[in-house]
């Protein structure tokens, strides 16, 4: 099978020049550095056990970094620190050494030509017998910082090796009982002291800074690199999993192998290998008519994967129903305390780009992109990298074993000039949406029309914000194109909405009149993706009314009435789905849920829209007062006007409710109408009865589960229990009191209702 572009580009990139290595070491005679102590003196080498307990004696516990913290943890960290305040570092040959170590240490680690390495004092460290550092990854202290130096005075001691691990390899460096011992290391490799074991360690660390060299001119085989460019830019995505090829990419994702920071993200300080294969891929971008940016990827792989030696065709023992917790305790500590995995086989992938610089790697923004697996490209796998977080799960019985592995690396982001818009507004809306602007306002409207009509293909299904919305409106008007316009706001929807956008709405709706504000706003209402039932409710009865208000003074009266009539109509269809629930507590707490944004519609509406409420409102059955009456008392309580016909059609509700006649002490009838099989017929001959209170009726399981079901269901005020006696068991039915006091709360409850709408709003 022929190689994809991305499979060609990765070969052509993992082949680049000399990539040095992720750590290095150096020798020297230790009399080339002069070193003195405050409150010690000048310190002569090879350091002896007496003036290293007079170092210690100056010296404080070794703090570390967690996060934004620094903490004190002699289990993690258990070594002596002195500031560089406290020591002088000095001597006729010690600035050519360091100079000459640090020329060395940048070919090494194959850091751009050109640039200058610098090294700033640290600390001074001593580690004691038993003393240590757990693994652990330095944090870049500066935005030109590029990695860690470490120079080991010569001692006599056992133990305390450095040990450095990147992309899978590791090194392991002891010091010298005679000679300085120099090793510098990328900041994003993790590293650790083992325990000293007898004698003292000492070392001098220094942050390795690196300052920005000339970008490098032509680089690697660029034009073969531009093949594969093009080639990727103009032949249709494949999806992983099958399924009809996709239009072109729009990016390529060039995963680099190390870590940086936002600040230290910039071509002038990438490491190692990545200084060549980003040149390259630059230089071919040019060439190919693309532009390049550097950004930071967040990566989650899921693999099929077992512990180091378990046997994948015996998991009996991962599993047991009736195990003993503390058992299960020590399965669950034992499979949290194994490191090592057999991956089988990549279940899924995430990569999402999180942050981005500008096309000259200076600056950055925040931006939020997932990348599509057939958009990416690396050299080295995520597989050969070390993440910084992994999950296990074992066996569950639903799915295998899976382990979920987290890595952070950074990327050259490529896309072809001639998609730059799009490319870049898929990750950030906003700033889609400013430049679309910018251009109108420059007299480019031509070429923002065409910018806008780009972001086509995904701007729908975008996650919108409230925040972006006044920038939607505002581009929308700008573009002054009907159809650009409408799809510039289809990712919104109503609860987005507030008083501030109300001039914006205005303009747009003035520009393209009725029929496509009509269509705009009924979007916002109708996708259920955009809104829950819950939010909308909130938002009317929150915003509608200010909004309402502040559309009219904004001279656009018509699309106020717009909005009021489409949260009528999206009321209208909760009042269907829930007036007719036959459960009564589901129902009732539905329907006064609805009490507020029915309140608040009231008090935004005009006449003929609220009397067209109304005469809708006058069809439902009489559970519609559950949502009706409070919503009159919340309504009349801000003082809205025009609730006479409702109020009214209340009273006459209420009215006929309080005048129902009692039932008879001795009729103890139920009016009701089952699903029409011989269960439910012998079940209405019960209910039916004037008489007869109690029936009891030998059934099988599978018929008292249905009587029980229609009963409840209906909500009927009869009693059934199971004798359990004899077969099949007597399902024994009771009618009860409830048949009597229900009606009759409900006709004191509607006179209660009536005397208030009497009294409030002088209905009669």
């Amino acid at each position: 099978m022929a190689k994809s572009a991305r499979e060609q580009l990765a070969r052509l990139l993992g082949g680049t020049g000399p990539v040095g290595s992720f750590s290095a070491r150096l020798s020297a005679p230790a009399g080339l550095i002069g070193l003195e102590v405050s409150g010690v003196g000048p310190v002569r080498l090879p350091l002896r056990a007496p003036v290293a307990k007079k170092l210690i004696a100056v010296a404080r516990p070794a703090k570390f970094g967690r996060g934004e913290e620094t903490l004190a943890d002699a289990s993690v960290r258990d070594t002596w620190e002195l500031t560089p305040d406290q020591f002088t570092l000095d001597g006729p040959s010690w600035p050519t050494l360091l100079g000459n170590a640090l020329e060395y240490f940048r070919a090494e680690l194959a850091l751009p030509r050109g640039s200058r390495l610098r090294a700033e004092p640290h600390s001074m460290l001593i580690y004691g017998k038993g003393q240590f550092f757990l693994p652990h990854q330095d944090s870049e202290k500066d935005d030109a910082m590029v990695g860690t130096l470490v120079v080991s005075l010569p001692s006599a001691h056992t133990g305390g090796e450095l040990i450095i691990e990147h992309a899978g390899a590791s090194a392991a460096y002891r010091a010298s009982k005679d000679e300085l011992t120099f090793v510098a290391f990328y900041a994003d490799c993790r590293h650790e002291v083992t325990p000293v074991t007898s004698g003292y360690r000492h070392t001098l660390t220094f942050n390795l800074l690196a300052d920005a060299a000339p970008p490098a001119t032509e680089v690697g085989p660029a034009i073969e690199s531009a093949r594969c460019l093009t080639e990727h830019f103009s032949t249709p995505a494949t999806p992983r999993y099958g399924g009809p090829d996709l239009a072109p990419p729009n990016r390529l994702v060039f995963l680099l192998d190390h870590e940086y920071t936002q600040r230290g993200l910039d071509w002038n300080r990438l490491k190692g290998a990545d200084v060549e294969r980003a040149a390259l891929l630059r230089a071919a971008a040019e060439r190919a008519g693309c532009e390049t940016v550097l950004a930071l990827a967040e990566v989650k792989e899921t693999w099929d994967a077992l512990p180091d030696g378990d046997d994948p065709w015996n998991d009996y023992n991962d599993y047991y129903e009736d195990e003993d917790e503390d058992e299960a305790d020590r399965f669950d500590a034992a499979d949290e305390a194994r490191e090592d995995y057999q991956l089988n086989e990549l279940i899924d992938d995430e990569i999402t780009l999180d942050w981005w610089t500008g096309q000259d790697g200076t600056g950055g923004e925040p931006v939020s992109l997932q990348v599509h697996d057939y958009e990416v490209c690396a050299a080295t796998p995520n597989a050969s990298l070390t993440p910084y977080q992994s999950e296990y799960e074992g066996y569950m019985g639903n799915y295998g074993n899976t382990l979920d592995r987290w890595y952070r690396r950074a990327a050259v982001v490529v896309w072809p000039r001639e998609r730059a818009f799009a490319a870049r507004a898929e990750a950030g809306s906003g700033w889609a949406l400013r430049e679309i602007r910018s251009r109108v306002d420059a007299g480019d409207l031509a070429g923002a029309r065409s910018a806008a009509e780009s972001l086509a293909p995904f701007w729908g299904q975008l996650e919108a914000e409230a925040g972006l919305l006044t920038e939607a409106l505002d581009a929308a008007e700008a573009v002054n194109a009907a159809g650009t316009a409408a799809m510039l706001l289809e990712p919104f929807h109503a609860g987005l909405l507030a008083r501030e956008h109300a001039d914006g709405l205005a303009a747009v709706a003035g520009l393209y009149g009725e029929d496509w504000t009509r269509s705009v706003i009924g979007g916002w209402f109708g996708s259920e993706r955009h809104h829950h039932r819950t939010g909308l409710s909130e938002w009317v009865g929150s915003t509608l009314p200010g909004l309402h208000g502040a559309l009219c003074t904004a001279g656009s009266p018509e699309v106020a009435r717009l909005l009021a009539s489409d949260v009528w109509r999206w009321l209208a269809g909760e009042f269907v789905q829930w007036s007719n629930i036959a459960q009564s507590d589901i129902r009732r707490a539905q329907l006064e849920n609805l009490s507020t944004p029915l309140a608040r519609l009231l008090e935004a509406v005009d006449d003929n829209l609220r009397d067209g409420i109304t005469e809708t409102l006058r069809a439902y059955a009489d559970t519609v007062l559950e949502c009706l009456m409070p919503a009159l008392r919340l309504a009349h309580a801000r003082g809205t006007a025009g609730l006479g016909p409702l109020a009214r059609d209340c009273a006459q509700r209420l009215g006929r409710i309080a005048a129902t006649p009692p039932r008879g002490a001795d009729d103890w009838s139920i009016s009701w109408t089952g699903c029409g099989c011989a269960l439910c017929d012998r079940l209405g001959a019960f209910l039916g009865s004037r008489t007869q209170r109690v029936h009891e009726w030998p059934l099988a399981k599978d018929g008292r589960r249905h009587i029980h079901s229609r009963i409840d269901a209906a909500e009927l005020p009869v009693r059934h229990q199971t004798r359990r006696q004899g077969r099949p068991y007597t399902l024994v039915l009771a009618k009860t009191d409830k048949l009597f006091t229900g009606p009759a709360n409900v006709r004191a409850k509607a006179a209660a209702d009536l005397a208030w709408l009497t009294a409030a709003l002088g209905t009669v």
